[in-house]
């Protein structure tokens, strides 16, 4: 049965990446439809951090903020991580877990959260049910699909009734998940070790709070040979996971009976009861695909990349994608792009997947550290590693491995700092700032290709970041308070223009301090919040300058 009234954009999987496309391509103007073959949002945990550049993204969205708020874990109750050796044992050490608090306002106005995948998904869901021009259909599965130069015939079977629709759409966004079957179809390989450890997820409910004391966290990390893996707080009185590793290919996975016992040995106690609620097994691997773009058909989030979750960069990084590309299909599909603009879809997310996934893989092998310091693989038992810890070396040992674990949990560089060195933008000759460590060192600049940074402004009497103030359908000129010729030259062009003074207050100067410019210069932004194009000083002509640069970024040059 042919669906005549397919909408533009094909969106395969309806978990946060294909949610969010779904309403950033809405707020584009451009409608499309999801298939998911499950029957509804995702009911157990999967990933459990949303980082500050995804709150960013979904604040601009029109995802309802203060529904995330409540659905996270407070820093109060989600700031640090523990390394225990049981969870009702001895503890060795603790860090903080990225920075939640109020220190980081002046570099973003949506800080990090621990907020499970389950619960995000829902209220992503709501958001695309205000949107006008997306819909989902859950329990439909795509069963092929084929390219050609003009779009994408895919075969969408309803899992309900069994019919078989088909439908032409322009384009297909591929987010179906670590195994995508899409990817497979396509022959597109996958670069990097592809099984680095097994995991059975068990999730449980229980009130673990009379175990914890004042040791409150997201992540219990567990040392106990008999015992190892890590629980993850989904809520410290209500519900748990337990990621227990799994080495023998030779051994089944544990049945209920067995993954309840993993969790008591884990917790060193009997005393509190848990409920068990789901348990599945996983697959640890640091991939890229060969290539984010077949044609018509666009790879994102976990279809395109699989990282270990030691530094929860995968859903965040598959947000990226699709903020990425969703304004790229609109201005192609409104007729103000060439296609070649899609291009730069893959030039600019592939390598912060590559980097992301080498960071990932980077803070996984580092945990090794703690093991070998306990004493491992000496064949010690839990005693006999108490008992080492007395020894003032050994103390000392596990302590110094665990501070070298600091970079695993405060990766801010990596949230808000990437910079496309090569896309849709217009390079300029200026340096980039320096910093010593990228991954967690986060240095605000307007550097074309780094998001734009954040600066506390006030505009209509309230005090406001400047990404809100940002045009997310559209390019937005943010210039110094004396760039009139280049205010006038992007109100010609139909660019919302915001000047200091005019358009917005900057009476603490925090613009000021982070734009990098000259008072008559400015920042093209694009509707991603990245900058397109920079002029620290006017030049000669503005008008020609802007209309050269908005040209060139839109024909998807690159030179």
């Amino acid at each position: 049965m042919p669906d005549h009234d397919a909408p533009p954009v094909l969106i395969v999987g309806g978990g946060p990446v294909g949610l969010m496309a779904g309403i950033l391509l809405s707020q584009q103007g451009i409608a499309s439809r999801i298939v998911e073959q499950r029957r509804d949002p995702r009911p157990v945990p999967a990933a459990h951090v949303v980082n500050a550049r995804t709150f960013e993204i979904c604040r601009a969205a029109g995802v309802d903020m203060a529904a995330l708020s409540r659905a996270s874990i407070p820093p109060s109750e989600g700031g640090e991580v523990h390394f225990m050796m049981r969870l009702a044992g001895a503890h060795l050490g603790s860090l903080p877990f990225e920075r939640q608090g109020d220190d980081c306002l002046d570099l973003t106005p949506t800080p990090l959260r621990n907020l499970a995948q389950h619960r995000f998904e829902p209220i992503l869901l709501e958001a695309l049910a205000r949107a006008p021009l997306a819909r989902i259909d859950f329990e439909h599965q795509l069963e092929a699909c084929a390219a050609d130069a003009d779009g994408v015939r895919a075969s969408v079977r309803d899992l309900r009734t069994g019919t078989l629709h088909e439908q032409r759409s322009p384009w297909l966004i591929a987010a179906d998940g670590a195994g995508s079957g899409i990817r497979r179809s396509l022959g597109i390989e996958m670069q990097g070790p592809a099984r680095l450890q097994r995991f059975v997820m068990i999730h449980f409910a229980a009130n673990l709070r009379p175990l914890l004391g004042d040791r409150l966290g997201a992540l219990y990390w567990i040392f106990d040979p008999a015992s190892g893996g890590a629980f993850v707080a989904h809520d410290l009185g209500a519900e748990w996971v337990y990621m227990l590793p799994r080495n023998d290919d030779d051994v089944p996975d544990p049945d209920e009976a067995a993954c309840a016992e993993a969790v008591y040995r884990a917790l060193g106690t009997r005393e509190v009861p848990i409920e068990m609620l789901n348990q599945s097994q996983w697959t640890m691997t640091a991939q890229i695909a060969d290539r984010m773009r077949a044609g018509r058909i666009l790879l994102a989030g976990d279809a395109a990349h699989r990282f270990p979750p030691t530094g929860g960069l995968g859903l965040n990084s598959g947000i990226g994608d699709v903020h990425n590309l969703a304004w790229k299909i609109a201005a192609v599909e409104r007729g103000a792009a060439r296609e070649a603009l899609i291009d730069s879809y893959e030039a600019e997310r592939r390598p912060v997947a590559r980097f992301n996934a080498d960071q990932s893989l980077r803070n996984a092998m580092r945990l090794v550290q703690i093991p070998k310091a306990l004493g491992y693989p000496e064949g010690l038992d839990h005693d006999a590693i108490v008992a080492r810890l007395a020894d003032p070396a050994v103390r000392s040992a596990v302590e110094g491995a665990i501070a070298n674990q600091a970079e695993h949990f405060d990766l801010l560089g990596i949230q808000l700092g990437t910079v496309y060195e090569a896309g849709a933008l217009v390079p300029d000759e200026k340096a980039a700032p320096m910093t010593h460590d990228p991954v967690r060192e986060y240095v605000p600049t307007s550097r074309p290709g780094a998001r734009v940074p954040h600066a506390w402004v006030r505009s209509g009497g309230k005090r406001v970041s400047l990404l809100d103030l940002l045009d997310p359908t559209g390019f937005s000129l943010v210039t110094g308070p004396d760039a009139e010729a280049f205010a006038a030259a992007a109100g010609e062009l139909g660019i919302r223009v915001l000047r200091p003074g005019a358009d917005f207050d900057d009476a603490e100067g925090h613009w000021q301090r982070v734009c990098e410019l000259e008072g008559d210069g400015a920042v093209l932004v694009r509707p991603d919040q990245h900058v397109a194009f920079r002029a620290a000083t006017a030049p000669a002509d503005p008008a020609d300058a802007l209309r050269a640069a908005l040209a060139r970024i839109l024909a998807g040059e690159d030179r």
